[in-house]
């Protein structure tokens, strides 16, 4: 009996000890366009959300360690897919219309950030503070997904006005108008 349970133990390590070996790729691509959004809300989206829905993922230590590695990879993987914060000239898992309101959605059903990311990394828990600028800035951008840096009457990497008033609507419908000739 002491033979089979120490044969196991041993198995149990070599296949620990083997799974170190399996690499993982812990690059991150290059940022190509980061989402547009106020400092405020940008600050707690990259303390919270980042090392999963952009190209800026920091790599703790643990995540050299099998099987931890595999999940965090995983998770990473996932939360690209989903959405990338550093690849806004591109296109994402969700319609960037939809993406601030869905960022509320999940925040409010508790499924981000996730519960495990949370234990490793306190900071990334949101208070109520932080999801009321989250909300506020939901609740304000443009449908177009698109929002100023700053949040201020500037332009996005579009260079349409962020705020518009009917004297900016009409000359944006007659530069279109002009464009379309």
């Amino acid at each position: 009996m002491k033979k089979k349970v120490y044969g196991a133990i041993l198995a149990v390590l070599g296949l620990f000890i083997l799974m170190q070996l399996i690499p993982i790729d812990r690059e991150n691509p290059a940022v190509t366009l980061d989402m547009p959004a106020p400092k405020p809300v940008k600050d707690i989206l990259k303390r919270a959300c980042y090392d999963c829905h952009s190209n800026e993922t920091k790599w703790p230590w643990y995540s050299y360690l099998a099987p931890v590695k595999f999940m965090i990879r995983h998770h990473i993987d996932e939360g690209r897919n989903k959405v990338n914060f550093s690849t806004w000239d591109q296109p994402q898992g969700e319609e960037k219309a939809e993406i601030p309101e869905e960022i509320i959605e999940v925040i409010e059903k508790g499924e981000m950030p996730t519960w495990d990311y949370i234990l490793m990394h306190a900071e990334a828990k949101l208070s109520n503070k932080d999801v009321a600028v989250l909300k506020q800035w939901a609740a304000t951008t443009d449908k177009g997904g698109e929002r100023g840096e700053t949040g201020d009457d500037e332009t996005t990497a579009t260079n349409k006005p962020t705020h518009k008033t009917s004297k900016d609507t009409t000359l944006v419908q007659k530069t279109k108008d002009t464009d379309d000739e």
